[in-house]
């Protein structure tokens, strides 16, 4: 799994907020689950250049602030900033997130059968214009 660090591409070009095109995001309450789920996909194929692990920390100092400039000067048109507001306050209770890319169906579907083995929080797939709950 790779450490992550926010990247522009993983930004709207429209306020900037998180939006990293291609990727899902899963958050789950317990770091250990989140660790054995990005592990396991690594295990079956996924590589380890496209699964992220972000402890809360991350997600609140990496995460969060793009909401900040996204609203600024009127609140997000789209869904983006309520969504990156949802990661926070799960991030702020202590939950754990993976990053995983899924550009095709099937990496979603790959990526949630393996996911559902646990509890999870809340998972979404960044699509262009479209962000899908899985």
């Amino acid at each position: 799994m790779k450490q992550f660090s926010l990247e522009s591409r993983m930004t709207s070009s429209i306020g900037g907020a998180f939006y990293p095109t291609g990727y899902s995001m899963v958050m789950f309450p317990s770091e250990e689950d989140a660790d054995r789920i990005g592990r396991q996909l690594i295990e079956q194929g996924v590589s380890g250049d496209d699964v992220y692990l972000l402890p809360p920390a991350t997600v609140l100092a990496e995460i969060t602030p793009t909401v900040k400039e996204a609203d600024n000067p009127l609140p997000s048109a789209g869904t983006d900033g309520a969504t990156v507001r949802a990661y926070t306050k799960l991030a702020r209770e202590g939950h754990t997130a993976l990053l995983v890319r899924t550009e095709e169906q099937e990496d979603a579907e790959r990526l949630m059968d393996v996911v559902r083995t646990v509890p999870y929080s809340i998972a979404q797939r960044y699509r262009m214009l479209v962000i899908e709950d899985l």
